[in-house]
């Protein structure tokens, strides 16, 4: 009995350690827009697909994901999608064209806001940041949950840019003139000068241009170019991150200047999932103790 006892202990311990180090972090992710919204994720290269690649949200609902460690990737939303007589998948904006919703490995075209993540990189610190230099299709915001070191900030977008983007950027569903997104320069033009390339492939070459501006001013803590990144990328450690669309009401640029609460509370770094985890295995070789001494 013994013996037995003591194999389930380490079984329950080696369980413990197996799950506490995969999974580092969760992402929740919550539709405040008021229509649907298909996230899109994809890890970078030479990292594993998340099982979740793609879903829906209808307005009002969220989806909390686990995310390994040191996981690099982005996330994004796709918005005015539908399925085809043939049942293909499709998404005016941010569409993967996997044809279907998960993206399995397949990126969003542009344009589209994303949220770009490194967990556990440079002294154990994520990097993390909300991007528009694939453009900008919807406000989206990440916010930190607990977390320690680095910043531990909130960034992102909380105002409508569609509505006041320049016209040579704009992008419009079929058959409508409202605009549905709104292109980089770099997207629109093709020109190195945007696009960061070339002869301007360094920082000290690659300025911010009039359009790059156009993002800054309204999203100040957002990427709006390659090389925006002294105010635009954050850090943290041992975080949960909410990435949130439409994180407030739309406003239009001019009713507010895009910023949003630059800090979280950093007391609660302990994670409830570790905690719970803990807590069930812990159980679990308490009541085998008990058991054993009968």
């Amino acid at each position: 009995m013994a013996s037995l006892v003591v194999s389930i202990t380490l079984l329950s311990l080696s369980l413990l350690h197996v799950l506490t180090g995969v999974y580092s972090a969760t992402f929740t992710i919550v539709n405040k827009c008021g229509y649907t919204v298909w996230p899109g994720i994809l890890s970078s290269a030479g990292t594993d697909q998340l099982p979740a690649t793609g879903f829906i949200l209808q307005p009002g609902e969220s989806n909390t994901l686990a995310v390994p460690t040191s996981w690099s990737g982005r996330l994004w939303g796709r918005t005015l999608c539908a399925q085809d007589s043939t049942g293909g998948f499709s998404c005016v904006t941010g569409d993967c064209g996997s044809s279907t919703i998960e993206c399995a490995g397949r990126g969003g075209a542009p344009p589209a806001t994303l949220a770009e993540f490194t967990l556990n990189g440079a002294n154990g610190l994520d990097f993390y940041d909300v991007s528009f230099v694939d453009g900008y299709n919807l406000p989206m915001t990440v916010t930190p949950q607990g977390g320690t070191g680095g910043m531990c900030n909130a960034t992102g977008c909380v105002v409508d840019l569609n509505s006041a983007c320049p016209t040579e950027l704009k992008v419009t569903s079929a058959g409508e003139d409202e605009s549905v997104g709104c292109k980089s320069a770099c997207e629109a033009f093709g020109d190195p000068q945007f696009c960061c390339s070339g002869a301007y492939g360094s920082p000290t070459t690659c300025k911010p241009s009039s359009y790059s501006e156009f993002f800054k001013s309204a999203c100040p803590l957002a990427y709006s170019y390659a090389y925006d990144d002294g105010t635009s990328t954050f850090t943290c450690a041992s975080a949960d991150y909410v990435i949130t669309f439409c994180p407030q009401p739309a406003n239009s640029v001019k009713s507010t200047n895009g910023q949003i609460p630059l800090s979280t509370d950093p007391s609660a770094a302990t994670r409830d999932t570790s905690t719970n985890l803990i807590g069930a295995v812990m159980a679990v070789v308490s009541a085998i103790l008990i058991v054993s001494k009968h």
